[in-house]
């Protein structure tokens, strides 16, 4: 599979394939400028598919494991990498014209960025669709932003996942709680500090699908069912 970088994110997600050499991610096989040859998936089943399936806790279980695998530090120096900052910066303006949740949202990034816990290198970009089955090499990630910051914020858009609009109604109260509790157990991470990321990740995404003339339904719903988490 070839992939030429064109955005920043990009370009920066390249590096990182490479600096992650097949650990948790497709192994890049060449690499020249902003091109990189990956291994190909040729296994046959869909993330997406098992949590449409009644399988939710089978699809978030394996994108923890996966996710784990990539945070993992390594003995080497690190990639150029973009700051997680970077990736919110369009979410401020849009809450100063839109206000709603989306101020709500802005508020939580502004605070969670300003007291980064846990950094590591990020994926950027975790969702249902960017792990597959690679066959006997186990499920791994593709497509990565290349990005620095707190590593809870990497389990965010999960609880975005599937997209809503291919079959499936947004995600139920009983599905995100329990995606909740085996992230939060699994990752090891405070559960009230992955809310937060939630909220934050769940008001950005809703911005670029506005920004996009798509309806930010579903990512409305998921930030107003972590900001009522927040508030119990």
């Amino acid at each position: 599979m070839l992939k030429v970088a064109v955005e920043a994110e990009e370009k920066s997600g390249s590096l990182l394939m490479a600096w992650w050499d097949g650990q948790g991610a497709a192994k890049v096989l060449a690499r020249k400028a902003d091109a990189i040859l990956l291994e190909r998936a040729k296994g046959d089943i869909s993330l997406a598919e098992l949590a449409r399936s009644g399988r939710d806790d089978d699809a978030t279980s394996i994108i923890c494991n996966v996710v784990a695998m990539l945070h993992a530090p390594k003995a080497k120096p690190l990639p150029a990498l973009l700051p997680l900052s970077k990736r919110f910066e369009e979410l401020e303006p849009a809450a100063a014209i839109h206000g709603g949740i989306l101020s709500r949202s802005a508020e939580t990034a502004r605070a969670l960025l300003a007291s980064p816990q846990e950094a590591s290198v990020l994926h950027g970009d975790i969702h249902h669709d960017n792990i597959l089955d690679f066959g006997e090499r186990g499920w791994l990630a593709i497509d990565p932003k290349g990005l620095f910051g707190e590593r809870g914020f990497d389990y965010a858009n999960l609880f975005c996942n599937p997209d809503p609009t291919d079959h499936t109604r947004p995600v139920a109260t009983s599905r995100f709680e329990r995606r909740l509790e085996i992230v939060s157990d699994m990752a090891r991470l405070e559960r009230r500090r992955l809310l937060q990321w939630i909220l934050a990740w769940a008001g950005l995404s809703a911005v670029w699908y506005i920004a996009d003339g798509q309806s930010p339904e579903n990512q409305f719903h998921i930030a107003k069912l972590a900001a009522g988490q927040l508030d119990v």
